[in-house]
């Protein structure tokens, strides 16, 4: 029986390499002169810590564009949690690289293939979604049915087999 897995990973040594181009950008740029600003990954948490607001702000810009040159999607990067304040005007952002498929969007997708009338099943198998039917095309419609809804989080399918 044909089936595939929906999965959302995030290769975390590209994410590396693109904090380490920020970090090079951030030495060498001139309205970053004489700052404390510096970017760190522990995890899945990536923290900015900036001399103000404005430094901040460019430092999630610069975040989003070296995602997008190391073919990351800047959807997997979390800004939800406020920056809070650190010492003096500085202030510190923790961002979250969203990994897994956690169970309130799985349940969703679960959902939306069932009110999709296609004949697959849909079941949540940990941090992933596996579909399985019996045609190929079924499950071609319902990775169609999944892309249509532009869910932020980037998403993958994978395992496809006959």
């Amino acid at each position: 029986m044909p089936s595939f897995d929906i999965v959302s990973k995030t290769e975390l040594s590209e994410v590396d390499n693109a904090l380490d181009g920020i970090t090079r950008e951030i030495s060498t740029r001139f309205d970053f002169k004489d700052t404390k600003c510096s970017i760190t990954r522990a995890e899945q948490i990536i923290t900015i810590a900036a001399d103000d607001k404005m430094r901040l702000a460019q430092i999630q810009d610069l975040l989003r564009v070296y995602f997008t040159r190391r073919k990351l999607d800047p959807g997997a990067l979390d800004f939800s949690k406020t920056p809070e304040k650190a010492s003096g005007d500085a202030v510190r952002h923790n961002i979250t690289v969203l990994e897994g498929l956690d169970q309130t969007l799985a349940k969703k997708l679960v959902k939306e293939i069932k009110d999709a009338k296609l004949k697959v099943q849909a079941s949540i198998q940990g941090d992933e979604l596996r579909v399985t039917g019996k045609k190929r095309d079924d499950l071609q419609d319902a990775i169609a049915a999944i892309k249509a809804l532009k869910i932020e989080q980037p998403l993958q399918f994978v395992n496809f087999r006959d």
